[in-house]
Formats: C-alpha cells, structure tokens, sequence
C-alpha cells in the first residue's frame, strides 16, 4: 500500500494505492489520525485501492467518526466494483459518503 497526503483549504486528500490489510491498515491510520480533531474535511481517494480487509475498514469507520465528530465531512471516493461491494456488504455504503 501506498498512501500520500495532501491538506489544501480545510480538506485533507488522502490517496490510496494497493492493498489496505491486517499489515497496511496502522500505517494508513497512522497518516490520517494527526488529522483528527481539527474540523477539516477529509477525502479517502480510492481509486487506485486494490482490495480492503475488515482491518482497512475499521480505520475507514475511525476516520469518519473522528472527522465528523470535529464538526467536518468526510468522503470516500472513487471505489472500484471489488471494494465498494465490500463496502455495500458491509453496511458501510450507507453510513459513509461515496463520491
């Protein structure tokens, strides 16, 4: 997995490539959670993800309980079919924002 992070007007872009699992998932969260309590918004951009584990997922749910709960929005965007069926499987398709 490789992940970068931009901040720009309020909003923190996080772009997403490769696989997020058991062994990528904390370095995922760990990119992100210095962002948490800020009020930006923030955008998981999924376009190059390959495949998402029950471990990516639950730091998709802390991102997004973290962000909002500081008062911004949070997104997750361009899913290809493989992991947005994840994503509709799991529930989270209608918890979170998709773009």
């Amino acid at each position: 997995m490789e992940i970068e992070i931009l901040k720009e007007n309020g909003t923190v872009m996080v772009n997403i490539s490769g696989r997020v699992d058991t062994v990528t998932a904390p370095e995922l969260e760990n990119g992100v959670k210095q962002y948490f309590g800020q009020g930006v918004d923030m955008v998981f951009n999924c376009a190059e993800m390959e495949y998402i584990s029950s471990s990516g997922l639950r730091v998709v749910l802390a991102a997004h309980k973290q962000v909002t709960a500081a008062g911004g929005k949070f997104m997750v965007t361009n899913l290809n079919a493989e992991v947005k069926s994840v994503f509709d499987l799991t529930g989270f398709s209608r918890i979170i924002a998709l773009g």
